[in-house]
């Protein structure tokens, strides 16, 4: 079985993607909630532009590859499997972000078929397994402008990117409700223990220290 995408989950993962970007660009930058408020203080079209783009590349890019790497594994083991967003979720997040407040649930993979319970852990593992390789993909250009003391596009692009994985990673590996974690836990604790603390540990690095 290869690796398809029908026309309705290309526009979903496009849709929650965009919405992703926006909602983080809202939360992370207040200067731009100023500006859709009429307040537009110190922040310029290319502030604007900078801010989005970065959300783009960084959030966006995170959750999208976490959703295909659940799809890629999921299809390995024969399932059906295709992205679903939540245009409700996608909409309480932009509306959350307005106020300083972001939950992110864009939405899920959902598969079909008969599978054993470790295959089901290594779909749910595929995503955060994911998040934590981009992290270190992040790190290099992270660790080459620390260095080198330098600023600008590539040192915010690098940071948030090597931020947003990690705690994408930690979250996701929390063993609670419909998060990765409860699944690959429901497999192997021991797997989950490997995976989830430190994953949590640079998780927490990555929203109090970064």
């Amino acid at each position: 079985m290869g690796l398809e995408f029908s026309e309705r989950e290309l526009r979903d993962l496009a849709v929650a993607w965009l919405a992703l970007g926006v909602a983080f660009s809202l939360l992370l930058e207040p200067q731009l909630r100023n500006v859709l408020f009429g307040r537009l203080g110190g922040l310029t079209a290319d502030g604007i532009a900078s801010t989005l783009l970065i959300s783009l590349l960084t959030v966006g890019v995170g959750f999208l590859l976490h959703e295909i790497a659940h799809k890629v594994v999921a299809v390995r083991f024969g399932q059906v499997a295709a992205f679903r967003a939540d245009y409700r979720m996608l909409g309480f997040a932009i509306v959350g972000a307005l106020v300083g407040f972001l939950f992110a649930a864009p939405g899920a993979v959902v598969h079909r078929g008969r599978i054993t319970a470790k295959q089901h852990g290594l779909i749910a593992l595929a995503g955060p397994v994911t998040n934590l390789l981009l992290a270190v993909v992040f790190l290099v250009p992270y660790g080459f402008v620390l260095l080198a003391g330098q600023g600008g596009f590539l040192a915010a692009l690098a940071a948030r990117g090597l931020q947003i994985n990690l705690l994408l990673a930690g979250f996701n590996m929390l063993p609670f409700g419909p998060l990765d974690g409860r699944k690959i836990r429901e497999w192997s604790t021991a797997i989950w223990a490997l995976v989830a603390i430190p994953s949590i540990l640079l998780g927490a690095v990555g929203l109090f220290v970064l």
